[in-house]
This record gives structure tokens, sequence and C-alpha cells, in this order.
């Protein structure tokens, strides 16, 4: 299976259940494994078919910024659901990371890894 990846995207968002938290922004850290068939991009060196990691990254931090939200849990639901309803992946492997939410810890997280329902072509382009 070819992959698309995206590693440590930093995104800027106030994220959290205590009180504290929703007065301030804190940094996210999202990695992305999205399965993407590269070869008709690679065959013809055509950006058009392949799965463009800006306009995903500018996507989903658009998204996660439209609001504050509690836990990165609906966050990861949130990118994984985006991810394959308007970027036609079939399947995505998403990891959330808080640096600094837990004082002996780099960081926290979670990792989801979410399909559609059926396994059509994802470069239907």
């Amino acid at each position: 299976m070819d992959k698309v990846l995206i590693r440590e995207l930093a995104i800027e968002t106030v994220i959290g259940v205590y009180e504290w938290e929703k007065t301030i922004k804190q940094i996210l850290l999202i990695d992305l494994d999205m399965a993407w068939d590269n070869r008709k991009a690679a065959a013809g060196d055509d950006y058009q078919y392949a799965l463009c990691y800006e306009t995903v990254s500018n996507k989903l931090t658009d998204l996660i910024q439209q609001q504050p939200i509690e836990l990165i849990e609906t966050i990861a639901e949130m990118i994984a659901d985006t991810i394959l309803t308007e970027f036609k992946v079939s399947w995505v492997k998403v990891v959330v990371m808080k640096p600094g939410a837990v004082k002996q810890a780099k960081s926290v997280g979670v990792e989801i890894v979410r399909q559609t329902t059926s396994h059509s072509s994802n470069n239907s382009n």
C-alpha cells in the first residue's frame, strides 16, 4: 500500500478540559499516514494525481482552529473524517500528540485508524 505521510504538523489551538486551558492556545502535533496510490502521479510526473500534503495540512489547520475543543480524541476523529470524505482517501492513521499535557511526559496522545466502508480506488479523478 502506498502512503502519503505528514509528520509533526504543528497546529496552535485552544484545546483542553480545564478552565485555564480554555484561555490559552497550545500546540498539537499531528502525524498522518494516508493510503494513496502514487503510481499515476509518478508515471506522468503529474501533480493533479497526487495527494497534496499542503492542501491537507491547510485544511486540517483551519478545521482544528475553528472552535475550542476539549478532547484530542475528538480532534483525531474530525481529522480522520475529513481525510476520508474530502480527500477521498480509503484508509488513514491519525496520531494527535499534546506536548506538555502531563508534566512527567514529553507528550501524550491518541492514535486511530479509520477506513471507508467501500474499497474503491482512491484515484478516480
